[in-house]
């Protein structure tokens, strides 16, 4: 399964870690995922995975 918010199509991003000698490497920046149950309109529920600030709005919404 893919690190992906199913609402707003957050991924990772890539950039580097940079140390005091500004030695440049690789590293990933994630996006805060967490999964939660949803109701949807015929009352099944199921299981999505949504970064932080895309969970904020939905409650903020509800």
């Amino acid at each position: 399964m893919a690190r992906r918010c199913s609402i707003s199509g957050k991924g990772p991003m890539a950039g580097n870690n940079v140390s005091h000698a500004q030695n440049k490497t690789k590293r990933r920046f994630l996006p805060n995922l967490r999964t939660v149950r949803v109701t949807l309109e015929d009352g099944t529920r199921k299981k999505i995975k949504v970064c932080a600030k895309e969970l904020r709005t939905m409650r903020k919404k509800a």
